[in-house]
């Protein structure tokens, strides 16, 4: 068992093989540890996310060192057949990889029993194990930046279903019409740890007609709020949606579900300060400025993030500037015109008593990659606010950035935590990935910034990754050597090494990097496994 740092609040045990990580799984669900968090099961690793100030990495580690982990969890006894159009992208390249011929590949993954592992990198995503040895092909060299919704794929020892359109690695060799994930349906989720799954051939065996009985009503659903008061924002202009976000969804990664939320918290915070709303009520987060909307009635408002240029035009035709980081007051029919931020990427706008906007699993955050959340805001949508419920939290009269945002070709340095799989790396490619520049690319978005180098980061341990747990900030590199930093919006899985993890107090930062800018990694601390330590032995001033 191996302790391996991921951030300053995340660790990754590592162990044996995936009995142990589910058995290790189960002792930590019956018996907790004061401070964790959050866990995230994968192939051969428990990541852990806890509470630095109740609980130490070191402490962590002490209480799981003597788990018994001998303890193993038996299938269900449901199982979920799933229709297939063998027609994948990849199926030629498998069967080249394997030496069977395309018909042997279908045949021999026809005829597996696959069970669920466990789930992760997306709402729906279930890992299958058990299937033909002979099937076991690598990732992809480089992953894809789009794979549809419904693909079935293949890689290592696994076998999965993309539940949503999504990057990935995998060899896709079929694709399903079945839905992994669907909010109307209870549980959500298609498959869950433990159920049993064939696949068979849709071009051999008709797919039978589904069953309404079992369509059951949306629970996870519920309205932000009843109070709405009657008045609205109406979009006039979004060159890019703009999307609601909050703090996010916390506490459902065994489901494969993120936390998604606002990239940049602390502009979130000050957004609602300013029009003194609680910290995590929804606020809009508009990319790139260029946005417009029509107030229905009297509102107060506030911009925070990006600094946007703002111009408020009345019913006479008149107009003045307003200032990003202060309250706006507005009449009927005052028209808000948000002009193109000259740094950073984000800004965010909050509205006195918050959005009525709905909740979905617990958060209005919108989840590009797991679409999860309220819908995209463009032109013509209508935005209904809440009703004002006293009393109101403070008015804050000075709020000031927390960091100077960067512009295009500007130079960002970002502190990071080396690990968990660093060693993986030559000593030159570590070198090279805090002295080099990074060029972030167009390719990024909120689910991670796409990295280019002069020269690619070389890896030691050409070896397949198993699917192991990332956190946000996490510095993956795949085999083209090209990092991949992960946003709020990331998979709670990946089959990538990560070299290094961006520091917590940096990722709003990073959520502000736009296109075209450079980043500067810089470590803080240097790899090596975390010791276990007895909470007793802990010294205390």
């Amino acid at each position: 068992m191996r302790f391996l740092p991921v951030s300053l609040t995340t660790l990754l045990v590592e162990l044996a093989d995936l009995d142990e990580t589910l058995a290790l799984f189960a002792s930590l669900a019956a018996d907790p540890i004061d401070g964790v968090e959050e866990m995230v099961p994968a192939a051969r690793t428990l990541m852990l996310r806890f509470r630095s100030e109740r609980v130490s990495a070191e402490e962590i580690a002490g209480a799981i060192a003597d788990r018994d982990l001998s303890a193993r969890i038996a299938p269900s006894k449901r199982l979920v057949e799933i229709p297939v159009h063998y027609d994948g992208e990849d199926l030629e390249e498998v069967a080249r990889l394997t030496g069977l011929s395309v018909e042997e590949v279908i045949r021999r993954h026809t005829q597996s029993e696959f069970t669920v592992a466990f789930c992760g990198f997306a709402p729906g995503f279930a890992y299958l194990v058990g299937g033909d040895p002979a099937l076991h092909v690598p990732r992809r060299q480089t992953p894809r930046t789009r794979i549809p919704a419904g693909s079935v794929a293949l890689a290592g020892a696994f076998s999965g279903v993309y539940p949503q359109a999504s990057p990935g690695g995998w060899q896709i060799i079929g694709v399903t019409p079945l839905k992994m994930w669907d909010l109307a349906r209870d549980p959500p989720a298609l498959l869950e740890p433990g159920t049993r799954v064939r696949f068979y051939d849709r071009s051999k065996r008709p797919m039978p007609a589904p069953s309404a009985s079992k369509l059951v009503p949306r629970r996870d659903v519920t309205e932000g709020t009843a109070h709405g008061s009657g008045n609205r924002l109406t979009v006039l202009t979004a060159p890019m949606p703009a999307l609601f976000q909050d703090l996010g969804r916390f506490g459902l990664a065994g489901q494969g579900v993120s936390a998604s939320g606002a990239l940049d918290q602390g502009a979130l915070k000050s957004a609602n300060r300013i029009v003194g709303n609680p910290n995590g009520f929804a606020c809009l987060e508009v990319t790139l400025g260029g946005f417009s909307f029509e107030s229905s009635g009297r509102a107060v408002i506030a911009l925070a993030g990006a600094p946007c240029p703002i111009t408020v035009r009345d019913l006479s035709g008149a107009s003045f500037e307003a200032a990003a980081g202060q309250a706006i007051a507005l009449e009927p029919g005052d028209i808000v015109t948000l002009g193109h931020p000259p740094k950073g990427v984000r800004s965010y706008l909050s509205v006195r008593g918050g959005f009525d906007v709905k909740r979905v699993l617990g958060s209005a955050a919108t989840d590009t990659l797991a679409v999860i959340g309220p819908e995209p805001v463009s032109a013509g949508a209508v935005l209904p606010l809440r009703q004002l419920i006293p009393p109101m939290e403070s008015v804050s009269l000075s709020e000031v950035p927390a960091e100077n945002l960067p512009a295009a070709g500007d130079t960002v340095t970002l502190d990071v935590i080396m690990g968990p799989r660093t060693d993986w790396f030559s000593a030159a490619a570590v070198a090279r990935f805090h002295e080099q520049d990074w060029l972030v690319t167009p390719q990024s978005n909120r689910v991670g910034l796409r990295l280019s180098g002069e020269v690619p980061l070389e890896r030691i341990d050409k070896a397949e990754l198993p699917s192991e747990g990332t956190a946000t900030g996490a510095i993956q590199v795949p085999h083209n050597g090209q990092p991949v930093l992960f946003l709020a919006d990331h998979p709670l899985t990946g089959g990538y090494p990560v070299i290094g993890t961006v520091a917590e107090y940096h990722l709003d930062l990073a959520g502000q990097v736009p296109v075209n800018a450079k980043i500067r990694f810089r470590p803080v601390t240097r790899f090596a496994e975390i010791r276990p330590m007895r909470r007793a032995a802990r010294v205390r001033e």
